[in-house]
């Protein structure tokens, strides 16, 4: 088994965020509403971009295989800016041994959590003997937890559906949850409420199509009341949120938190117990052009940053012409703070035409 690398910079390698600072006081609860891992979403610099909406909600990076830390560059994978607290690592595995070698380079990184991936249905993922398959062998995902948690003192929880293909009995998952809990000492399950089916359909299509069954993830809660139960797929309005709130321990919130990344900025108060004012969309693009220059500085791709920021202004008058500058090819080697100033200044152009055109058709 290959060491254990030490983190540049610091536990969390080098940071990029300034002055960002972490809530001082405690959080509700850890998993209270989560922030989903999203493969090719949710890397680095779309979590730093959340972090500036939200200062509490759990962040999740997007999931990495254990052969890619054991075989590959583990720096970058693993680094993160310090910002982003709290955060966890997803892992994609199913070889005890390497999941705890993987979890305690998660613990010597600085992460808050290690979550083992028991739900992707790619068959990329399938070939590797792991994500959604994985419940199928529950004695296997036991052990694998328990490897982790003898590993690290950090949490280890596991991330799942309600089941696989077309079965859809309770007691397939019930007996999943019991077995992972009893055997492999897992306390924390986020699940998924569709099953996986592992044919036929593609990654994005077992998103959509199996139905959504949300009273599965309450049951088990009651079946299992000391047990932290999370909630995933599907939940966008505040409203849900809370009502789900009322049945599970914590919500986890994916695709709508991408494309609607406002919708972050009531989180804190609402559900999260942050008396400080919310942010403002125009003080966090400012953050993020910020960001992108010291980003730079250190030899990284503004455009591969800047790609999470499109939804930012969604809502607002003249936010399609904001998007447009933003992703102007002809602007690509401007620097950030004038494109950033050309884009404001399209929203209010177009906000103003759109006021116009408004009161002239009164």
């Amino acid at each position: 088994m290959p060491a254990v690398p030490a983190p540049p910079g610091g536990p969390a390698g080098a940071s990029l965020s300034g002055t960002l600072t972490r809530p001082s006081t405690p959080l509700p609860s850890p998993w209270r509403l989560c922030v989903a891992p999203m493969m090719d979403w949710t890397d680095r610099h779309c979590r730093f971009f959340h972090r500036l909406i939200s200062r509490r909600v759990r962040l999740y990076t997007e999931m990495v295989t254990t052969g890619a830390l054991l075989h590959g560059d583990v720096p970058r994978h693993l680094d993160f800016d310090h910002a982003e607290h709290p955060l966890a690592l997803q892992l994609g595995g199913s070889e005890p041994a390497d999941l705890a070698h993987c979890a305690r380079l998660a613990e010597r990184w600085g992460y808050d959590e290690v979550n083992l991936n028991c739900g992707c249905p790619s068959e990329r993922v399938q070939r590797g003997a792991f994500g959604a398959c994985l419940m199928a062998e529950p004695r296997l995902v036991a052990d694998c937890v328990a490897a982790m948690r003898e590993a690290t003192a950090l949490p280890v929880t596991v991330k799942h559906r309600i089941g696989i293909d077309r079965e859809d009995s309770y007691a397939f998952v019930r007996d999943f949850v019991g077995t992972v809990a009893e055997r492999g000492g897992c306390e924390v399950f986020i699940v998924h409420a569709r099953n996986a089916w592992l044919r036929g359909l593609s990654p994005k299509q077992n998103r959509e199509i199996p139905p959504l069954r949300h009273e599965v993830v309450h049951r088990l809660k009651r079946d299992f009341p000391s047990l932290t139960l999370v909630v995933n797929g599907g939940i966008a309005a505040d409203d849900t949120i809370a009502r789900e709130l009322g049945h599970v321990d914590g919500v986890m919130v994916g695709r709508h938190a991408y494309h609607e990344p406002w919708a972050m900025a009531s989180w804190d108060a609402r559900f999260l117990g942050d008396s400080a004012p919310a942010p403002e969309r125009d003080a966090v693009e400012q953050a993020m052009v910020a960001y992108f220059e010291r980003l730079a500085a250190v030899g990284g791709s503004r455009l591969q940053a800047s790609r999470h920021i499109m939804g930012l202004r969604n809502g607002q008058p003249g936010a399609r012409r904001w998007r447009q500058v933003w992703s102007d090819p002809a602007l690509r080697s401007e620097p950030p703070a004038r494109v950033s100033e050309r884009a404001r200044a399209a929203l209010q152009a177009a906000g103003q035409a759109m006021a116009s055109e408004a009161a002239a058709g009164t």
